[in-house]
């Protein structure tokens, strides 16, 4: 099916500026072709312009793809409009213009039910991470949090639980959030804090045989994914939608209770008592065992990431037949 999709979404170089990359790969996979508009943090300036560039136009697109926020002065650049949301970003202002789209494609089957309760036309798709694994890298026994920026990922829960065991092996931390006051940390934890190169996150992933990615919610959740690319050990909590992507199968899932709310979101967090006993199964577990979950995260990353065009094929079926 040869359409033209624009790509729409702030160009925040983060999680939405590698979702227009994927994004536009997996189209391009699927037979179409993809023109990225990445925009500047919102601003009424770059909106006005915006509208005054795209009021001298007519639609030069048979779809626009809206990452994450609704953004109405796109309407007239194509015939249609879709949103892939993030539901712990989905704002009062999007939720009013969210009649305005044609059809919601959704990450998760989390985020399907949200958004079939607001009535908009929702259509699962997936979605997918970018392959980190690197053959040949020796595993440690050792585990890995990465947040990036993001406040979400239980960081500061996970660092106050190491300090209160010296005895466990080393936690490496990459958290590149600004502006977060942490305490003291003990003698085996390492953060780091400062901008480390694609090639050596992708060999700190690679080396670490344990991945800690309690998140509290996931618009989609790279960073297991990535993990699971890796052939790594995740552990996440039992909560949606982290557990629709980390099986017990292929992977460690900690009890965890609601704990607030982000916009559509609700968010989760564990009691130390459970992140202790999934500690200390991946510190018993044997490597034969670690790497038979590994393969199956692997197995399931490798499928979910070759399935993503067909998916996407349907879903444009989908959005043509409905008119």
């Amino acid at each position: 099916m040869q359409l033209t999709f624009q790509l729409i979404a702030r160009d925040n170089g983060a999680g939405l500026s590698r979702d227009l990359i994927l994004l536009a790969e997996a189209l391009q996979r699927a037979g179409c072709d993809t023109q990225t508009t990445g925009l500047p943090h919102r601003g009424r300036l770059a909106e006005w312009l915006t509208r005054v560039q795209l009021s001298r136009k007519t639609p030069g697109f048979d779809v626009n793809v809206m990452l994450e926020r609704i953004r109405p002065e796109f309407y007239r650049a194509a015939h249609r409009n879709v949103l892939i949301p993030n539901p712990e970003y989905f704002r009062t202002q999007d939720r009013a213009a969210l009649a305005g789209m044609d059809a919601v494609w959704v990450k998760t089957r989390h985020a399907e039910r949200l958004f079939q309760t607001l009535d908009a036309k929702t259509r699962y798709i997936g979605f997918t991470s970018p392959d980190r694994f690197e053959p040949g890298v020796a595993r440690r026994r050792a585990f890995f949090h990465g947040p990036g920026r993001s406040a979400n990922k239980g960081t500061q829960a996970l660092l106050a639980l190491w300090k209160k065991h010296p005895e466990w092996p080393t936690l490496t931390v990459v958290w590149r959030r600004k502006r977060v006051d942490i305490d003291a940390l003990p003698a085996n934890v390492t953060l780091i804090r400062e901008h480390v190169s694609d090639a050596d996150y992708r060999r700190l992933q690679n080396e670490h045989r344990f991945h800690l990615c309690p998140s509290q919610t996931e618009g989609y959740g790279h960073y297991l994914v990535e993990a699971m690319s890796c052939r790594a050990v995740v552990v996440t909590l039992d909560a949606e939608p982290m557990n629709e992507l980390v099986t017990s199968e292929r992977g460690l899932l900690v009890p965890s209770q609601a704990v607030g709310t982000q916009d559509l979101a609700t968010l989760y967090g564990f009691a130390e008592a459970a992140m202790e006993q999934a500690i200390e199964r991946c510190l018993s577990m044997d490597v034969a065992t670690a790497e038979q979950m590994g393969q199956a995260a692997r197995t399931w990353y490798e499928s979910n990431h070759a399935d993503l065009p067909r998916r996407l094929q349907e879903a444009m079926r989908a959005l043509i037949d409905q008119e």
